[in-house]
Order: structure tokens, then C-alpha cells, then sequence
């Protein structure tokens, strides 16, 4: 899960989410804005047809949209998502990489990409995140 472009904040952040875990996500980079996760396709992830379940692709976007949006010590939650699925996929090894697509000191827009290991999309996703502000 740690990589050196990922801080320790980071890590720990990511650490704390249940279902990321529950699921077997990995955090393999985060930095400004950007965020990118995998998971490897396990039987507990296939919907009846046996695909990988859309909530499953949604979840893993969704997990790196979250963390490029706290990359920056800014506490972003989501206020909007949406999520496009392009092609199916069975097994392997899925990563999703989001990046910061415009923001303002409460808003930020981000787009994630889900593909596999041959690089294949898988879903598009964008999300909008609001940022809430420190009190002292």
C-alpha cells in the first residue's frame, strides 16, 4: 500500500476507510489531486452474469476520487457522482486514477478513470467534492 510518493497522513487516512479494506483496495499513489488505487478481481466482486459488479466498479472510482480530493489536507466529502461503464471485465487487476479537474477553495471536480492491467477503460467517472473550511 505504500509507496514514496504516498505520505504516512495518507496512508493512515486510506487505512481507516472499512470497506476499502473489506474489499482488498490498495492505495498505490497519491499526491496532489490525484490518486491512484487498485483491487484485484476476486468471485466476491462478480454480479449473476459473472462481470465485475458495477457497484464494485463504482466503489473503487469512488475510493479514488476520495483520495485525490483529501490529498491536499483539505477535508473533501462528495456532493455529486456519476459513473459511466464502457466494457466488462471478468478477472484480474483493476485501477482506478483520479485527477483534480478544476476546483476553488469549496469546490473541485474530479475525473477517474477505471481500467485493467492491459489498460483497457472500464468506466469513467466524475465526481464534485465540497471542501469544508478549518475552524480554529
Amino acid at each position: 500500500m505504500t509507496s514514496a510518493s504516498v505520505s504516512e497522513e495518507l496512508c493512515h487516512f486510506f487505512r481507516q476507510d472499512a470497506v476499502a479494506q473489506y474489499l482488498g483496495a490498495e492505495l498505490v499513489e497519491c499526491g496532489a489531486g490525484r490518486a491512484t488505487v487498485k483491487m484485484e478481481v476476486k468471485n466476491t466482486h462478480l454480479n449473476a452474469y459473472g462481470m465485475v459488479h458495477g457497484g464494485v466498479l463504482f466503489f473503487l472510482a469512488d475510493l479514488a476520487f476520495g483520495m485525490a480530493g483529501n490529498s491536499e489536507g483539505n477535508r473533501a466529502v462528495a456532493i455529486n457522482a456519476t459513473i459511466s461503464y464502457l466494457k466488462s471485465k471478468k478477472t484480474g487487476i483493476l485501477y482506478a486514477k483520479a485527477w483534480e479537474y478544476t476546483s476553488n477553495p469549496r469546490l473541485a471536480s474530479y475525473t477517474v478513470q477505471v481500467i485493467d492491467e492491459q489498460g483497457d477503460r472500464l468506466a469513467l467517472f466524475q465526481g464534485m467534492a465540497y471542501r469544508k473550511t478549518h475552524r480554529s
